[in-house]
């Protein structure tokens, strides 16, 4: 998998969402992840990762 250098900012602006959830990354095989409502399966969706 590729990763992305994260630019450090200290404000981050979506327009246009249809809405956010706040989950925990569970570890999953060798890997990790997030699940989220079925709704939206098939959409692009962002991680945010925050110092917390």
């Amino acid at each position: 998998m590729r990763k992305i250098p994260i630019v450090k900012k200290t404000k981050l602006i979506v327009e246009d969402i249809n809405g956010f959830v706040i989950r925990k990354v569970t570890p999953f095989g060798t890997s990790a992840k997030v699940s989220c409502p079925k709704e939206y399966l098939g959409q692009t969706v962002y991680l945010v990762f925050t110092k917390k």
